[in-house]
């Protein structure tokens, strides 16, 4: 041994990149749990009004939206979700406000389908409200996810 002090050595990550590792770790499993909690909320409210018969059938092509497609595209969106949340995360100082705004004027835009798919008033309503029920489990989860002290 030569007698060098090595106490100025760090070994392993930085301290901050710790936390940012466990905080983004967090985020993620929050919103995967989330996007589950969605759909299936999405899914039984899709079931509820087709029990209060809406029909979901849209006038071009005539097709009927099936349960299924409800928790699938909840669960893609809800995806893109965490994706913005995760990226936001990384590069914004203030990701929790930005993810509102941001995730607010998405779901605002998302209503526009539903208003011209000269659908009847029932699958209109039903639609617009089913594109409401998994923003409001998905929207505060992630902002509560991505609070910082500053936020």
């Amino acid at each position: 041994m030569n007698g060098m002090n090595d106490t100025g050595v760090v070994a392993g990550p930085a301290p901050g990149q710790t936390s940012h590792t466990h905080r983004l770790r967090r985020l993620v499993g929050t919103g995967f749990i989330a996007t589950l909690a969605a759909m299936v909320a999405t899914t039984l409210a899709a079931a509820l009004a087709q029990a209060v018969a809406v029909d979901f059938e849209v006038p071009d092509g005539g097709e009927t939206i099936p349960l299924s497609g409800f928790a699938v595209v909840t669960g893609f969106f809800s995806v893109v979700g965490i994706v913005m949340a995760v990226t936001l995360l990384r590069w914004s100082a203030r990701p929790a406000k930005r993810f509102v705004w941001t995730a607010l004027s998405l779901t605002a835009i998302s209503l526009v389908p539903p208003l011209v798919s000269g659908a009847n008033t029932a699958t209109t309503t039903a639609l617009l409200g089913l594109h409401l029920v998994p923003a409001t489990v998905m929207i505060p989860t992630l902002a509560r996810s991505l609070r910082t002290r500053t936020d």
